[in-house]
């Protein structure tokens, strides 16, 4: 036996939990505050501070680690697990996941994972659960190897040590104009978000989005340092469909024409339109990817809403339904299927996003960063929160500190040879 205890502990997330649904319905805002009233089922709001479970392995040389389990800023939008209601997520930790933890030997991470997350019949454990547990249970395979959890993660799936920095995409919030700055500033890889959730910010025909991708790519010359050149990614939260229609010939031709008006950069949408479904998502997605690669457009699109799980990430990625994956990691659910995910992305030749959201915590970002070095993944997101200094400090921070470990693992190696 490994684990002689376990422990629980509510905390808070970093962001806010979002009705989508009653935003996209036209819910005004006053201050920070979204007013009407909730669609979403289980929101008593539309906007509610978000909440965290963290559950700490009580190891038998008594260390504790930890994972934090939490959902994303849009809870029960585009297919996903329900809002995340603290009390429940405990019972059912207590009762389902605990007596599985006491037996697991966790020095094997992958079969601790599948021992732990069996099913309750034919349903899966909420995917809050899993996140957060395998968190912990990928920091006690690391304590009792002596290692760093990426170094985990490459001895389970039989990956070389990695060497590459991974990209760090930055959301800015509603705060644009500021944390855009701020991003150039920091000479972030991936910018700025946008957070284009609403009619109000994208405009009639787009006209207000477009104006402000201009200004981002003008503001990158004027204050950047000489030869920084990031990538720009905005997330549409389905305006385009919104706005524009749902015909994928008349969504390919929008973000070309926004492409084209910064013809130097890289262009990311995120989320252009929401088809009502994981399957009609992948269908009209590839016909909108097949429209963009033929004219040779700058622009590309990344899949958020109806791709969740490591099955629907499969799906878009064999039918190339998309250019990258956002591989959200709440709802992918264990952070060993984020790992599968950046991997079976890659061997589709799909590119991987090892994203989550602005409602997680420190541990979880942490962890995320050792999945995405591990993996290799092609960019990863700054979080939690919506402030830029924070989250590219957690991220960044851990990304150098685990580089440094992972050289000198490799110096060693090659001395002992």
């Amino acid at each position: 036996m490994q684990i002689k205890g376990v422990l629980l502990a509510p905390g808070n997330g970093a962001f806010f939990y979002d009705d989508q649904a009653a935003i996209r319905a036209g819910a005004s805002q006053d201050g920070f505050v979204y007013v009407g009233e909730p669609v979403t089922p289980d929101f008593q709001s539309i906007r509610v501070p978000a909440t965290s479970l963290s559950i700490g392995l009580v190891l038998v040389d008594e260390t504790v680690v930890w994972g934090d389990m939490m959902s994303v800023q849009y809870s029960g939008a585009g297919g996903r697990d329900a809002l995340f209601e603290t009390a429940q997520i405990a019972d059912i930790t207590s009762q389902v996941v605990v007596p599985r933890l006491i037996d697991v030997d966790v020095s094997r991470y992958l079969n601790a994972c599948a021992k732990v997350f069996e099913p309750i019949g034919q349903k899966r454990l909420p995917l809050a659960i899993e996140y957060g547990v395998s968190q912990a249970l990928l920091r006690a395979a690391a304590h009792l190897q002596r290692t760093t959890m990426a170094e985990i993660i490459c001895r389970e799936f039989d990956l070389p040590l990695p060497t590459r920095r991974v990209p760090i995409y930055c959301q800015s919030g509603d705060a644009r104009e500021t944390n855009v700055d701020k991003m150039i500033l920091k000479a972030v890889d991936v910018l700025p978000h946008g957070l284009i959730n609403s009619r109000q910010k994208f405009g009639v025909d787009g006209q207000t989005f477009m104006d402000f991708v201009k200004w981002v790519a003008t503001r990158t010359r004027q204050i950047g340092r000489p030869g920084y050149h990031p990538v720009l990614h905005f997330d549409v939260y389905g305006w385009i469909g919104q706005e524009i229609g749902l015909d994928p010939q008349s969504i390919a031709d929008f973000i070309c024409k926004v492409a084209d008006t910064v013809p130097d950069f890289t262009l990311n949408i995120e989320s252009p339109a929401d088809f009502g479904s994981t399957q009609a998502q992948i269908e009209n997605y590839a016909k909108i990817v097949s429209i963009l690669d033929d004219r040779g457009s700058s622009g590309r699109i990344v899949v958020d809403e109806r791709c969740n799980t490591l099955e629907d990430i499969r799906l878009f990625a064999e039918a190339k339904a998309t250019h990258l994956v956002q591989i959200k990691t709440p709802d992918v659910g264990s952070i060993a299927d984020t790992a599968r995910a950046v991997l079976l992305c890659k061997e589709n030749k799909v590119g991987a996003y090892v994203g989550g959201s602005c409602t997680e915590t420190d541990l979880s970002a942490q962890a995320s960063v050792h999945v995405s070095v591990a993996t290799q993944a092609d960019m990863m997101l700054a979080k939690p929160g919506m402030g830029v200094d924070e989250a590219f400090s957690i991220v960044g921070n851990e990304q150098s500190r685990l580089l440094a470990m992972l050289n000198r693992r490799r110096a060693q190696t090659e001395n002992v040879v």
